[in-house]
């Protein structure tokens, strides 16, 4: 109950205080890249529940002469990669966590694709909330193997408790601040995980 009421007064005063940083960064995302500025995307939440989690957009829609994407470094634009690596992209989901959708920590809301491809060990993670930042982020975000993710995302399931949270958010002001952990070695963001093997 703490940790919800945390989340509901601590996102709705961050949006009131930054709605004049979200503003600009909306107005600059349409003259770079146009519509649409926000990006939304169904994801697994709390127990594996789909949500639908909004972002501001950092990727071009280009595609290859077959309709498919082109990969993420051939996407991903300059000012995307500012957005990524300040982490302002994450800003709209505050949104998210005051609806209740997402804590503002908690393992990282994933691809709904990788569900079945988890472990039972893995899976744990969609016990609590997804969130905005989490033990993963802090400790090497998207620099961590897969499997190491896992386990540190179960490692905050097993052990999560409002003050592990206030560490994790300060870590992650810290993190944000060095722009530290942004994309994986020869990634533009993070490899797709593919199953225990990965």
């Amino acid at each position: 109950m703490l940790k919800r009421i945390f989340d509901m007064l601590a996102s709705a005063t961050t949006l009131m205080l930054l709605s004049p940083v979200m503003a600009i960064v909306a107005w600059q995302i349409s003259r770079k890249m146009g519509s649409p500025v926000l990006f939304r995307q169904i994801r697994p939440g709390l127990n594996g529940r789909p949500f639908q989690m909004v972002k501001f957009r950092t990727m071009k829609d280009a595609e290859d002469a077959d309709g498919n994407p082109l990969p993420d470094s051939e996407r991903l634009t300059p000012f995307g990669q500012f957005l990524r690596s300040s982490s302002l992209d994450e800003l709209p989901e505050l949104w998210n966590v005051l609806k209740g959708d997402m804590s503002l920590v908690g393992p990282r809301p994933l691809l709904m694709e990788y569900l079945p491809l988890y472990s039972a060990e893995q899976y744990r993670r969609h016990e609590v909330r997804p969130g905005v930042t989490g033990w993963a982020q802090v400790n090497g975000r998207n620099t961590l193997s897969w499997d190491e993710k896992f386990k540190l995302d179960v490692w905050y399931v097993d052990n999560r408790s409002f003050w592990l949270d206030i560490k994790i958010l300060l870590l992650t002001v810290k993190k944000v601040l060095v722009r530290d952990g942004i994309s994986a070695d020869g990634e533009a963001t993070m490899s797709k995980f593919t199953g225990n093997g990965s």
